[in-house]
């Protein structure tokens, strides 16, 4: 019932940061009496999350699909939940509460969404799934929809690739369509702050050993790939899959400190002039992304602020006031 996205924060505090409550793929079709029950209960234990503090730092709820055919349901899951948990909290609602909607299509499956959220007087934020071709068309105007509230956008590889007629066997995040499709997302959402996350490693790693260190590989593949491609944050299908998340991570940034930082320093000690360290020229767009580097690798916990400080000479705040 718990879908979880390891993200960008340190596995050293030893908390898995980001949680979703899954209603969706991950539920299934259950019987409405059986989903309100659910819906109840999951309420009753985020209010109990609250009040003993042990809540993650950002929460959340996938709910079904509010297409024809969904829609209902989904709303309903949405009114049992948020009624449940305010009568519980006293109308509170956890920082930084997200809800997920999976398999939108269209502006209007947003605004109905909205006007849900208004309709519960629940403030919370909003993640859009792209898991379809119409989805990719029509994503700046879903973005637009949910306005301020719209915090993330999740790529679907599989349902995004089977809409495009490719057949299970074929299915893989390096599918050209699924490149294709995150580097459209890249482009539209590019400056906007809204996060954009990877999807899942569909290989888990259950059973032998062999099995579970060809998952693992598969994984740490498709993590590295996204990693350089841009995508800084993706989500899992198993527990298992957690330690090659955060180690494949860790490991990206690591392998580029020293000389992110070398060619860092160099350029600030010019003046902001183009520099060169050995082969590599820099100049203020090159620079540009050294400074998304450090950012990412500050949000992911795989480098503290002070060595930071120790590498380049800069505080996370002179870091992040750092203009090109």
């Amino acid at each position: 019932m718990i879908w979880r996205r390891a993200s960008e924060r340190s596995f050293a505090r030893g908390r898995l940061r980001i949680t979703r409550i899954d209603f969706e793929d991950g539920y299934g079709y259950r019987g409405d009496e059986e989903e309100d029950g659910h819906a109840a209960g999951a309420a009753a234990e985020v209010a109990l999350g609250m009040r003993a503090g042990t809540l993650p730092s950002f929460l959340g709820l996938r709910s079904k699909s509010l297409s024809a055919h969904g829609r209902g349901r989904a709303m309903r899951t949405l009114r049992v939940f948020f009624r449940t948990l305010f009568e519980k909290t006293g109308g509170a609602l956890p920082e930084n509460f997200t809800v997920v909607l999976p398999k939108v299509t269209a502006e209007e499956e947003v605004t109905a969404l909205m006007r849900a959220l208004e309709d519960l007087e629940a403030p919370a934020c909003v993640e859009l799934m792209v898991e379809t071709p119409e989805a990719l068309r029509n994503l700046r105007g879903m973005v637009a929809a949910a306005g301020s509230r719209c915090r993330g956008a999740h790529f679907g590889p599989y349902d995004f690739s089977s809409s495009c007629g490719v057949l299970g066997a074929s299915q893989d995040l390096g599918h050209p369509l699924c490149v294709h499709a995150r580097n459209q997302m890249l482009v539209e959402l590019a400056g906007t702050g809204i996060w954009m996350s990877d999807g899942p490693t569909r290989i888990l790693p259950v059973g032998s050993r062999e099995d579970v260190e060809r998952a693992w590989k598969a994984q740490w593949e498709d993590i590295h790939r996204a990693l350089s491609c841009g995508f800084y944050q993706g989500w899992d299908l198993h527990p298992a899959q957690l330690p090659p998340r955060y180690a494949a991570v860790f490991q990206f940034f690591a392998a580029h400190l020293e000389e992110a930082a070398m060619r860092m320093k160099n350029f600030l000690a010019q003046s902001a002039q183009a520099t060169r360290v050995g082969a590599e020229f820099d100049d203020a767009a090159t620079v540009r992304g050294l400074h998304n580097y450090f950012l990412r690798a500050l949000g992911s916990g795989a480098m503290t602020e002070e060595e930071l400080e120790a590498h380049c000479g800069l505080s996370r705040t002179g870091l992040e006031q750092l203009r090109f």
